[in-house]
């Protein structure tokens, strides 16, 4: 049936409408394919630039030593953070494994090595008895038993909550656990005004004649609560056997030279600063002690009598000389335990704790 020319007109102008719409369409469909594939390939990129990372979860104190309970691991873009950034659990094992003598355990493929006078040796576990040992030639049974510290991992310097943790900003502690470390109670130190839980200290021995020995370097102090308030005069450190045996004669010391003064000397940036050398030293009595004493690592028995017998005129020409000099007044201080000065540093100390607490502490 044939067909006027207006209905042709009016049909191809509704097909040039549904052409010119199909071609809208298709555009508008091509342009969203390329948008979702832009997307897609954006998160693809994205999704492989994540890396895993740990922050803190709360503040710490330069020195203080870090735990997992301070961590929060996170994935973010490996173009926002530092290239050192700590991200898995490995990384933060290489900071806390050694063995006794200090050599250093580390990972390298997936294996674990330790450095021996500059040489590495692959660590291997015994199946039998789970004990690590190398072997330096190619025999099996010719092992080397290793014995392993765990060595703390601690802040080089103060950090804010959400800080990033990486390898710059964190270092092997210098106090290991070992077998014979005790928590230790003194109340006869004379501390700093503003010593706090988490501070580092050494504990050192004044004398009046102007000398100054340090009996005990670099050790993290704990100041218990007594009644909610921190204590005044306290303070708990953990020491190895060695070390309690030096500070128990060190106070004896202290309490016989007349003018002489045990005291805490706190470190400015612990995490940055390296333990200082101790120079005090024991008298023959407390080195024969020392000697004997099966709880004492033989190392630490060896270095102390080594010190002893290098330094011991020194020892002789000023404390046992100090001592002498003090006769019956060294022994009335045995009895009155401290000197006026250390109860004016107590004074100090109470007047700041009560300045935190907004009144006056609990007595002590």
């Amino acid at each position: 049936m044939a067909t006027n020319p207006m209905q042709r007109k009016a049909r191809n102008s509704f097909l040039l409408g549904m052409l010119l719409m199909l071609l809208i369409a298709a555009l508008v469909v091509g342009l969203l394919l390329m948008q979702l594939k832009n997307y897609q390939d954006k998160e693809k990129a994205e999704i492989a630039a994540k890396v895993s990372i740990y922050i803190l979860n709360q503040d710490v104190k330069s020195g203080q030593i870090i735990t997992s309970d301070m961590l929060t691991q996170q994935q973010v873009n490996k173009n926002l953070i530092p290239q050192d950034a700590i991200g898995d659990a490995a990384t933060l094992e290489n900071y806390v494994l050694e063995d006794k003598e200090g050599n250093t355990v580390f990972t390298k493929n997936s294996t674990q090595y330790i450095r021996i006078d500059g040489k590495e040796y692959e660590l291997k576990t015994e199946e039998a008895t789970g004990s690590y040992y190398i072997n330096k030639t190619n025999n099996e049974d010719d092992k080397q038993y290793i014995e392993l510290n765990t060595v703390p991992v601690v802040a080089k310097v103060s950090m804010n909550k959400n800080t990033v943790l990486t390898r710059e900003l964190v270092a092997k502690g210098d106090n290991t656990t070992s077998d014979d470390v005790r928590k230790q109670e003194y109340n006869m130190i004379s501390l700093p005004t503003q010593i706090e839980s988490g501070d580092y200290i050494d504990i050192r021995l004044a004398l009046p004649s102007g000398q100054d020995y340090i009996v005990v370097a670099k050790k993290e102090v704990t100041v218990p609560d007594v009644a909610g308030m921190p204590s005044e005069d306290t303070i708990w450190v953990n020491l190895s056997e060695a070390e309690i045996i030096m500070m128990n004669n060190a106070i004896v010391d202290a309490y016989r030279i007349n003018g002489a003064k045990l005291y805490a000397n706190l470190y400015t940036e612990a995490g940055m600063q390296a333990a200082a050398t101790t120079t005090y030293v024991p008298n023959r009595e407390v080195a024969q002690l020392i000697q004997s004493d099966p709880n004492i690592i033989e190392k630490a028995k060896q270095g102390l009598l080594n010190r002893f017998n290098s330094m011991a005129s020194e020892r002789n020409n000023a404390l046992n000389g100090a001592i002498q000099n003090s006769s019956e007044d060294g022994d009335t201080n045995v009895k009155t335990k401290v000197e006026q000065d250390m109860t004016n540093t107590k004074d100090n100390r109470k007047k700041w704790l009560d300045g935190l607490s907004g009144g006056t502490t609990a007595a002590q």
